[in-house]
């Protein structure tokens, strides 16, 4: 095929006609990249692969553009761009890309969102192991992401229980009230035992309160 025509469009972007029937639109630097120019004999392979760069051309700069705004873990990325562009092998490409570069970092993203999870929302370390797997990281990440905070999941807890249930927790044999901040607890990710022992704990101190009064 030929290159019958190649004009400036807008912006860096060149219009590119092939036998006077086919348009493409390309950036400037695939243009440059691949020596194009009025009257050049072009093979169809050829071809693929000029398209096959703008395309993973276009899909980098959208990824950096998307990174611009939020964090994302590498499946999360490659999930959106999937949805965009289609094809499996570009977008795998572009996160590989953006991994070899450090752009993107599973371990940097699971640390920062462990600490959204547990310092922030108070999540327990089921709920938040969870949200973390839900956004692509794997397991073995999630688990060192959220191995630093084994310490204050018991804080969080007992935070939780005297800054946000506590109008429900001031008769020790209300069981109907107990029973709502416990389910609610659970929904934050913490397991029965370590509820049922923080609830304990904190009737603990408020008779001790009450009596030193």
């Amino acid at each position: 095929m030929e290159i019958t025509l190649l004009k400036h469009y807008k912006g860096k972007t060149y219009e590119v006609e092939l036998d006077s029937e086919r348009i493409l639109y390309l950036h400037i630097d695939i243009i440059v990249d691949f020596g194009l120019k009025t009257g050049m004999q072009i093979k169809r392979d050829e071809i693929k692969k000029i398209i096959y760069a703008s395309n993973f051309r276009r899909a980098y700069e959208y990824s950096l553009y998307c990174l611009d705004y939020r964090d994302y873990s590498a499946e999360d990325l490659y999930q959106k761009l999937l949805k965009t562009y289609k094809s499996e092998k570009l977008c795998l490409d572009v996160i590989k890309k953006l991994v070899g570069a450090g752009i993107i970092d599973d371990r940097r993203y699971a640390e920062k969102l462990a600490r959204k999870l547990v310092e922030s929302r108070k999540y327990g370390y089921r709920r938040s192991k969870r949200e973390i797997l839900l956004k692509g990281v794997s397991e073995e990440i999630a688990e060192e992401a959220l191995s630093r905070y084994d310490d204050i999941y018991n804080e969080n807890l007992m935070e939780l229980l005297e800054k946000k249930h506590y109008r429900y927790l001031t008769d020790r044999t209300d069981r109907k009230s107990i029973e709502k901040v416990k389910n609610a607890l659970v929904r934050y990710g913490y397991g029965f035992d370590e509820i049922n022992i923080a609830v304990r704990e904190y009737f603990d101190n408020i008779e001790q309160q009450e009596g030193e009064e």
